[in-house]
């Protein structure tokens, strides 16, 4: 007689020895599922940047830059700067009824401007470093703070040719809150940073995003060009203000953006710290940036002079001409030589070597890597001022000539230095041309260089003021203006 124990068989096996064969599975399986786990552990210790948890605490879910914005925008400011503006009223401001009827025939209306930019406190003593766009041709300088305290404010130094401007707090308030530079040669493409500024005037804003790019020329800001590129929002409004990595640290001071609507599009540009830490420096000493010299004139690399000369690589800067008493000239260089690397960091144009230099202080030495006929060459080069020689002799010219009310001057190194001009530059240029002058009537402007009149070379002031009392009733004016040589001919 069959008895059913409530026992279901399937297939011909029993539960119980299904039960006994899952024991003895387990008794062997989970000793080897010990080790894997063991080893997969190893793996993820191996390569921890590729593990991937859950969370186990509310301040791992909730990951935020609040500790470093706090930190940062106490630091940030708003710079107004007013300015009077003189307008003519319309027809009247015609090149057409100046020449006849003199630039006073219609008295100008004053007009008050103000413009809004930002700003960031570089020392407690109530240093502020902006952009010289940001305040140049201000009458009065107005600074909030972050908590809406307001100071009026002085200039202590403008530096357009790096587009900024240092200002000083009157009566600043005890122990502001300043920002550290960071050494912006530490820093790499991919970083994370912050942009805080005012954009729009709509109040104190910060945005995030990366180090896009570095060492960025060729933007037409200013005369030294070595930008840090980022896609963090940067407005109007936001020039001037800060640019930080995520130790709360100045990296830079935001001074431009690529846009054709006026708004941003995630191309941003910023000067970098060690840059702005040589004008807080100069700001803090004499008032003036007095920057090295290296008298010579320089051209791109590219591919097709890179294989022309051999190189490994294009970039840097070829010497294509020295000044007589260029220090490059004095430690050995020549034309030809390509200069790639600055006191062993790379370059890879001429605006490169020019900010290289520019973050310098006068004296002591530099160290100047360039390859020679694909021999590389290290030499140290003196780190000297631009001479005044011969001196500026700045005069302006008088008498009833077609140069009455010229103001020239001499140009030597340091003034080819200040204005941009090569460094090879000779002859008188123009520095200021009188309201309502004969000169300004017969259409020079400011920056011409005059080379030759009537045939005779000019080469200083001194000849210029002699052919001017020459009176003469022909000019036949050689002038060379921007990189245009014109040639003119004025009659009395």
């Amino acid at each position: 007689m069959h008895m059913n124990l409530g026992i279901e068989e399937r297939h011909g096996i029993s539960f119980p020895c299904l039960f006994v064969f899952f024991i003895i599975v387990m008794l062997v399986v989970t000793p080897l599922s010990a080790d894997a786990q063991g080893l997969q552990g190893a793996q993820r210790e191996e390569s921890g940047q590729n593990m991937r948890v859950v969370p186990d605490s509310a301040a791992q879910v909730q990951l935020s830059f609040a500790p470093v914005v706090a930190q940062v925008v106490p630091s940030v400011v708003n710079v107004y700067a007013r300015r009077i503006v003189q307008r003519r009223r319309g027809l009247f401001d015609d090149p057409f009824f100046q020449q006849f009827f003199g630039d006073n025939f219609v008295a100008p209306r004053q007009r008050t401007q103000q413009s809004l930019g930002s700003g960031v406190i570089v020392d407690s003593d109530g240093l502020i470093v902006t952009n010289h766009h940001v305040i140049d041709g201000a009458q009065e300088l107005t600074v909030v703070l972050a908590d809406r305290r307001e100071f009026k404010a002085n200039l202590v130094l403008d530096d357009a040719r790096t587009d900024l401007a240092v200002l000083k707090l009157q009566n600043p308030p005890d122990a502001l809150p300043a920002l550290e530079l960071r050494d912006s040669d530490d820093i790499r493409v991919g970083d994370l940073v912050l942009a805080v500024g005012n954009p729009f005037g709509v109040g104190q804003t910060v945005t995030n995003g990366i180090v896009s790019a570095l060492a960025r020329s060729q933007i037409g800001v200013s005369d030294y060009q070595s930008f840090i590129q980022t896609d963090a929002a940067i407005n109007p409004g936001n020039s001037g203000g800060a640019l930080v990595t995520l130790d709360g640290r100045l990296l830079g001071v935001n001074t431009a953006i690529f846009s054709k609507s006026g708004g941003s599009v995630g191309i941003g540009f910023a000067i970098p710290a060690n840059m702005v830490g040589r004008v807080i420096r100069a700001a803090k000493t004499d008032s003036e940036v007095k920057r090295p010299w290296l008298g010579a004139q320089f051209q791109d690399v590219g591919s097709d002079i890179a294989e022309a000369f051999g190189l490994g690589r294009a970039g840097g800067a070829v010497i294509v001409d020295l000044h007589e008493v260029s220090p490059l000239r004095q430690a050995g260089f020549k034309n030809g030589d390509v200069i790639q690397k600055v006191n062993g960091r790379d370059v890879f144009s001429p605006a490169d070597v020019r900010f290289r230099i520019g973050t310098l202080e006068i004296g002591g030495q530099v160290e100047l890597g360039a390859y020679r006929d694909t021999a590389e060459i290290i030499v140290g080069v003196a780190l000297v001022a631009a001479p005044e020689v011969p001196s500026r002799n700045i005069q302006r010219i008088g008498g009833d000539s077609h140069f009455a009310g010229l103001q020239v001057a001499n140009i030597n190194p340091a003034l080819s230095e200040e204005r941009g001009l090569g460094p090879t530059k000779k002859g008188v240029i123009v520095l200021d041309v009188a309201v309502g002058s004969q000169a300004r009537r017969a259409g020079f402007r400011i920056g011409d260089i005059v080379l030759a009149v009537n045939g005779e070379e000019v080469q200083r002031v001194q000849d210029l003021q002699r052919l001017a009392r020459a009176n003469s009733a022909k000019l036949a004016l050689e002038i060379e203006r921007g990189n245009r040589r014109l040639r003119v001919t004025l009659r009395r």
